[in-house]
């Protein structure tokens, strides 16, 4: 099958459609893709359970270390006020992971940003072939319209001026037979017209669905930003409460880390296996839709040598009727505007119909080949295989920098609040400090 121009699926498509896929019941799946088959499904779904089985292991070792340092932590003597040894490379380990969180935020931005540019270039992709279809539904029909206008006018207008003449006549009528098969042919041209499947709306749903994701990413991503920055701040500050509070809310970006990497993983993984080879995915789905012949949707979707334009025939058909068409039309001006000079306005209406009518005819024979849409389709797949998939892939790094952070801050923040020094409560006075200091010395 011909890959659309500029279009080949990259290394990374290549290494996550080879990741071996299992069922519920560890059965291997194939790793073409089906997301209507109820086995592949299950397969999409453990690879997302791999990360709630990440986030379990994460708790558990959470757990077991903090009641480790809790229960197991030697008693200090009493009146004792020397460090704990090792205070310091706890805040720092504490520290280091906060700041590798900080990169995976930047790495997460960047993530986002080529997700939203890929899906931009797939939405731009299915607007430019709903205008391309729209303009050939539009042609038609106006070219069917200003064939009929002239058949029932301006022909008819011909045969009665020259009757007297019954050669001319016959061309009249020649002419008009000629431009209803023309409007026949035109007709079958516009195959898109009456479909169910409309890209635009495709368009818009897809960038609907793209700004919810898009905000959903920024707001963890900002919340993310937001809990390393005031954690940092309440370690350099000392300040036991905003540490807790921070300890708290790392658990809950902790549980939203894992769980939007079990997401990302998927459709990774989906999206490699969908982009490995996307024509006979696309031409059946759009088969099933539109239910248009295999032989127009193969025809655009491929674009190649081995298959032959399905309009050619009706084109070559319009071709040889206008053409004949004109010459009747000359015949006819020649023949007729000396002796009936009242046929000369209508034979003018007619050239500039016919003309008009070629015009259109060549529009439509640049529309109707494989090239524009084809690249449309390329476009399509470039955005959704590269852009998209290549910001997935950097929200992964971005979850999996955030989950190994968290862990380790979470593990590190109660040992760094316990080193913390009591806070002293001061009496407040309403006298000035020389006045207090003044006031004992007497």
């Amino acid at each position: 099958m011909g890959a659309p121009p500029g279009y080949r699926p990259s290394a990374w498509v290549h290494l996550l459609h080879q990741l071996p896929r299992a069922d519920f019941q560890l059965r291997p799946v194939p790793s073409g893709f089906a997301p209507q088959e109820q086995e592949y499904q299950q397969a999409l779904l453990l690879v997302a359970a791999l990360a709630g089985l990440g986030l379990g292991l994460s708790l558990i070792f959470i757990a077991v270390y903090l009641i480790r340092f809790c229960c197991c932590r030697p008693p200090e003597p009493p009146g004792s006020k020397s460090p704990t040894p090792g205070g310091g490379c706890v805040t720092w380990s504490c520290i280091v992971a906060l700041l590798v969180g900080c990169t995976g935020i930047g790495i997460g931005f960047y993530g986002n940003s080529e997700t939203s540019d890929g899906v931009s270039q797939l939405s731009s992709a299915l607007l430019h072939a709903n205008h391309t279809l729209s303009t050939i539904d539009h042609l038609v029909l106006e070219t069917v319209e200003r064939l009929g206008e002239a058949v029932r006018t301006e022909l008819t207008t011909l045969e009665e001026v020259l009757e007297p003449r019954t050669e001319l006549v016959a061309a009249a009528r020649g002419a008009q037979l000629q431009a209803e098969v023309v409007a026949q042919q035109l007709q079958g041209l516009a195959f898109w017209q009456g479909v169910p499947l409309s890209p635009l709306q495709v368009a818009e749903d897809v960038s609907f669905m793209e700004e919810y994701r898009w905000l959903a990413y920024v707001l963890l991503l900002l919340l993310e930003l937001l809990v390393c920055l005031f954690t940092l701040l309440g370690l350099a500050k000392q300040s036991k409460w905003l540490v807790i509070v921070m300890t708290v809310m790392s658990l809950l970006v902790l549980v939203l880390s894992w769980g939007s990497m079990g997401l990302e993983a998927a459709t990774a993984v989906g999206l490699s296996d969908f982009c490995s080879n996307p024509d006979p995915y696309i031409l059946n789905l759009t088969q099933e839709e539109t239910g248009l012949s295999s032989d127009i949707l193969s025809y655009y979707f491929l674009c190649n040598q081995a298959v032959s334009n399905p309009f050619q025939q009706r084109l070559s058909l319009s071709q040889r009727a206008l053409a004949s068409i004109h010459s009747q039309l000359l015949g006819m001006e020649r023949g007729a505007v000396r002796q009936f000079p009242s046929a000369q306005k209508p034979l003018l209406s007619l050239e500039e119909t016919l003309n008009v009518t070629e015009g259109n005819f060549h529009q439509l024979v640049a529309l109707l080949h494989c090239r524009g849409l084809h690249k449309d389709y390329g476009a399509a797949l470039r955005g959704l295989c590269e852009d998209a998939l290549e910001g997935l892939l950097f929200l992964l790094l971005f979850s999996l920098l955030s989950a190994g952070a968290l862990a380790t801050a979470l593990c590190s923040l109660p040992q760094a609040w316990a080193l913390f020094p009591p806070s002293t409560k001061l009496i407040p006075t309403p006298f000035p400090p020389r006045f207090v200091q003044w006031q004992s010395s007497i």
